[in-house]
């Protein structure tokens, strides 16, 4: 007997979204499923953080439609689609840097939209410390005095204490040392374990294979590509194409 197909969180149907009078997205389509991580995938400049802007609300869509949950949420303010469950995780971190630690995910905590996964429990300080065991040691440290790593596990945390139902994570591998992407696929992989659905831009094939379960490639703001990672990964017509720098 075949299993029920898992259920769409997260749609884009011809999204398109500007800078002013430069377009940057057209008819982007995608979809994020229950349960699922999605990599969308591309060189600098491509779309993938426009894209993930334009889901939270951050940059205008100029078309189409963008579904979370059964909401159309194309056109709303982004602190009305984070209530409705919806995380986001920006490549700028934007923690606060005069906070410790402790402080900033005490900053990020929310009770969960809507109705919570069957035995799913309330994100806490204490079980992300068990993901992120490098904040647990500086639980007490100013924000301002962490490496760029610890930085992002940071964000991540805070984003996890409003216990969204999906997480848009832009860029969790750029600049990092190998051992901290190490450390953000166990963390992207443990969202996953928690049930939640994570949909991340990333240019790194080697990361992105290794936590997710379907990839887009985005090439001028169009989407070019959709499959598995692996496949992508002995496709070398569209690697040369669209992900060679």
């Amino acid at each position: 007997m075949r299993a029920p197909a898992a259920v769409t969180l997260l749609e884009t149907r011809g999204l398109s979204a500007s800078y002013g009078h430069a377009q940057v997205l057209f008819g982007v389509d995608l979809q994020l499923r229950a349960g699922e991580v999605v990599a969308l995938m591309g060189r600098n400049g491509a779309g993938k953080s426009t894209t993930l802007k334009a889901i939270m609300g951050l940059v205008p869509p100029r078309a189409g439609t963008v579904t979370f949950e059964g909401h159309e949420i194309a056109g709303l303010n982004p602190f009305r689609i984070a209530r409705l469950g919806l995380g986001y995780v920006p490549e700028e971190r934007r923690i606060f840097t005069d906070l410790t630690v402790f402080e900033n995910l005490e900053v990020g905590r929310k009770a969960a939209a809507g109705e919570r996964r069957e035995g799913a429990a309330a994100w806490t300080p204490e079980r992300l410390f068990s993901i992120f065991p490098n904040l647990a040691e500086m639980k007490g440290r100013r924000a301002s005095a962490m490496s760029g790593g610890e930085q992002q596990m940071l964000t991540i945390a805070r984003t996890l204490m409003g216990n969204p139902h999906a997480v848009l994570l832009d860029e969790p591998s750029e600049g990092l040392a190998p051992v901290i992407v190490e450390q953000m696929a166990d963390a992207v992989l443990a969202m996953k374990a928690e049930g939640i659905a994570v949909l991340l831009s990333e240019q790194n094939l080697y990361f992105a294979s290794a936590v997710s379960d379907r990839a887009y490639v985005i090439e001028k703001g169009t989407i070019r590509y959709e499959g598995t990672p692996q496949d992508l990964e002995a496709n070398d017509e569209i690697r040369e194409a669209y992900l060679s720098m």
